[in-house]
């Protein structure tokens, strides 16, 4: 892409870097960006600034959060003896779109992948297994799997399902109104809703 400007060449070069955002896209936000006024550029930038700075992982589940613990771990309404294993901040915003579930998240960051060198130790597992073990912050009496109906995700199930076998927690996983090969967050509500509420026992 021939650009008239090393400035905007390199503006497209940086927003063409983020998922999902090609050479045509990136150009499009930055003539746009270009052309905004100087304090919505501004108050962008800084928001992203301060997204970077000062967003916090949630010590006890990892959620994203502006505060040490999130709010939903903080919440005194919530069901904490329910920990929802998923694998991404944005799992955790679809389960709760439901609005069919009360308990606790844990995330992972991912699932293991060899293919991809994404192995346990790249991903909270081991928090996982201390959470169940130590009852901290909070004693867990069941664990639902929600991870994708992927093989990796079906390796990810397995392999916590063999950690906690041993502790005594219930495991459970989502009831398979969830397609095999999707992603929690492009379910729809009512299905996946469903699909928590009638969990079943984790066979492995």
């Amino acid at each position: 892409m021939n650009l008239p400007s090393k400035i905007l060449e390199e503006a497209v070069e940086q927003l063409s870097g983020l998922p999902g955002v090609g050479k045509r896209s990136a150009l499009r936000y930055a003539l746009f960006l270009m052309n905004e006024e100087e304090v919505k550029v501004r108050e962008l930038s800084e928001s992203l600034m301060r997204l970077k700075t000062h967003l916090h992982r949630c010590r006890h589940c990892h959620n994203v959060s502006d505060t040490e613990v999130c709010p939903i771990c903080a919440s005194e309404k919530r069901q904490r003896g329910l920990v929802c294993v998923v694998e991404n901040v944005q799992d955790v915003m679809a389960v709760e779109n439901t609005q069919q579930y009360r308990g606790l998240y844990h995330v992972l960051g991912g699932v293991i992948s060899p293919i991809d060198g994404i192995s346990p130790s790249d991903l909270e597992i081991a928090s996982l297994v201390e959470r169940v073990r130590t009852g901290v912050p909070y004693k867990v009496e069941e664990v639902i799997l929600a991870l994708p109906t992927t093989m990796e995700g079906d390796t990810t199930n397995y392999y916590i399902n063999k950690l906690l076998q041993p502790l005594g927690v219930k495991v459970t996983t989502l009831a398979r109104g969830v397609a095999v090969g999707d992603s929690l967050e492009y379910a729809d509500e009512i299905t996946l809703g469903r699909s928590i509420a009638h969990r079943i026992p984790f066979e492995g």
